[in-house]
């Protein structure tokens, strides 16, 4: 009988605690025991499942899906939003709404954040971001060339200069095209040492906020005219490409597709990713639900934001793997 009475005991502290609500020292108190004897039975009554831990999911969050996703992509964490419709402009709204909170709750003091500027979800979590009192940020870097039209450029350079003021640090522009108009343009741009000091810094970031992009380019980056033509992106449909993450291709199995259009690209390297200690993806939506299958392969992205239609359509894929981010 000795047993079922310290059972007895353990249980009635753990109701104390958990149901009363009353602090380990009162309890202490009340039944003549040490305070070092409570912490000791609460601990005991985990192990001997007195107390059980129920999580429960609030509505209009998806708790399977998001373990779903982690398990078959090897994704640090994964957060599916709420949406009514499958349709491009609310996803992105609820994407950006949900990628704002998380960086505001997650940035780490002295990040290096990288921003692919000409995404048009990245710029709606930059109009939901609150500006942060005590600045945590270092650099805001721009990871891919942010020169183009300029009734469109407005936006990616806002994008980051706005980043940076929220969140108190030093916007870092990459002041040159995404696309040079050939190898030979792009290595006498890179001589210009404002745009090299940029691109050094790739190396240095912490943080990389990325969109995934469909061959075929969103509205935003059609219009600034850093894009390939059509028999360029047919080329590289050709080579097995079906997405992109700024400008940079991959192919449904996440393995990278190079073409001569790579050395047209001003901008950060999809290989340099696997560096960088956190990587958030940002995408959603039907026609960019196999860009963003072969973006989760190639193990760069540690965080996927996403949409409940679309992590439903990436869970249900038979032939999804599980692929930790490469060291």
């Amino acid at each position: 009988m000795s047993r079922l009475n310290e059972l007895r005991m353990i249980a009635r502290v753990a109701q104390m605690y958990h149901i009363e609500g009353k602090r380990q020292a009162d309890i202490a108190k009340h039944l003549r025991i040490s305070q070092a004897t409570v912490s000791r039975m609460l601990k005991k009554a985990v192990e001997e499942e007195i107390v059980r831990t129920t999580v429960v999911a609030p509505s209009g969050t998806y708790s399977e899906l998001e373990t779903g996703l982690r398990e078959a992509f090897g994704l640090a964490e994964a957060i599916v939003v709420e949406c009514s419709e499958d349709r491009e402009g609310a996803i992105m709204a609820r994407i950006g709404e949900a990628a704002a909170h998380i960086i505001e709750a997650t940035l780490q003091p002295g990040e290096i954040i990288g921003v692919s500027s000409w995404s048009q979800t990245i710029l709606k979590m930059v109009d939901n971001i609150h500006p942060m009192k005590n600045g945590k940020a270092k650099y805001v870097v721009q990871t891919l060339g942010g020169m183009g039209d300029p009734t469109v450029q407005i936006h990616a350079t806002q994008l980051t200069s706005r980043l940076a003021k929220l969140t108190g640090a030093e916007a870092r522009l990459l002041s040159a095209p995404g696309v040079a108009q050939s190898r030979e343009a792009k290595l006498v741009l890179l001589s210009d040492p404002y745009i090299r000091e940029t691109i050094d810094l790739f190396s240095r970031i912490t943080l990389a906020i990325v969109g995934i992009g469909a061959l075929e380019p969103s509205w935003m980056l059609a219009r600034s005219g850093n894009i390939f033509t059509p028999n360029e992106l047919a080329a590289v449909k050709e080579a097995g490409g079906v997405g992109d993450i700024s400008l940079r291709f991959f192919d449904q199995d996440g393995g990278t597709v190079k073409t001569p259009l790579d050395d047209r690209v001003i901008g950060m390297p999809l290989e340099d990713l696997a560096h960088v200690e956190r990587v958030v993806a940002l995408a959603g939506g039907e026609t960019k639900t196999e860009a963003i299958r072969g973006a989760l392969r190639t193990g760069k992205i540690d965080v996927l934001i996403t949409d409940r239609f679309t992590a439903e359509r990436l869970v249900a894929t038979p032939q999804a793997e599980a692929q930790a981010k490469p060291l």
